[in-house]
């Protein structure tokens, strides 16, 4: 069972969010909490796999709370739900370490699939509201993509091609379709990737990507 811990100040969206997870069979909502100061505690309390944390919150906001949350050990895979007027708000959770975020009227289906998603580890950028986010999201200023280009200028070709398809949000298996690889020579290079240019996880590959206006 996947544990997840649901984190909104509105109750019938708590409510809601726990029948639709529920109901999936494999998803067990281990909690529930109504800003990011209780999520905070909870999370150090309960220790979820997921935590699915709304944006902005009375109290302590999302972005404090995932702020917190990213930077201790152990840190939960987080999906943050907003909604399409948070530009700001996605593009910085996104940068703190979350691997992703749903809208609030998405399918129940798309959410449990959601949860599956970044449970077994990988970033949720296949959605094609994510890639389109995402794109929309990225501020491209020129200092930015110049950093950002030095950045990714420490990279092998190769490692270059699997940043840029990563950024696209193939899998690994779809990656090593593409480049004619392994999936373990290709979670390989993934790996060394982040390492080399000091990341936490995909999510924050692609942003890199974008950032330089190479995706």
């Amino acid at each position: 069972m996947i544990r997840v811990l649901i984190v909104d100040d509105e109750e019938l969206v708590r409510s809601g969010l726990r029948l639709i997870l529920e109901a999936a069979g494999d998803i067990a909502v281990a909690g529930e909490a109504r800003d990011g100061a209780e999520a905070v505690s909870a999370v150090r309390r309960l220790r979820p796999e997921v935590v699915l944390m709304d944006v902005r919150m009375p109290g302590m906001d999302g972005l404090t709370a995932a702020a917190r949350l990213m930077s201790g050990p152990d840190a939960p895979k987080l999906i943050m739900l907003t909604t399409f007027d948070l530009d700001d708000y996605v593009h910085e959770a996104l940068r703190l370490g979350a691997v992703g975020f749903l809208l609030k009227d998405t399918p129940p289906r798309e959410l449990a699939a959601a949860v599956r998603t970044v449970a077994g580890g990988q970033a949720m950028l296949s959605p094609s509201v994510t890639k389109r986010l995402l794109a929309a999201y990225v501020d491209r200023a020129p200092s930015r993509a110049e950093a950002a280009r030095r950045q990714l200028a420490q990279l092998t070709g190769r490692e270059e091609d699997v940043i840029r398809a990563l950024a696209r949000g193939l899998s690994n298996a779809e990656i090593g379709r593409e480049l004619r690889l392994t999936e373990a020579t290709v979670k390989a290079h993934v790996s060394r990737v982040l390492a080399k240019l000091g990341l936490a996880n995909r999510v924050q590959a692609a942003i890199l990507v974008h950032d330089a206006d190479l995706g």
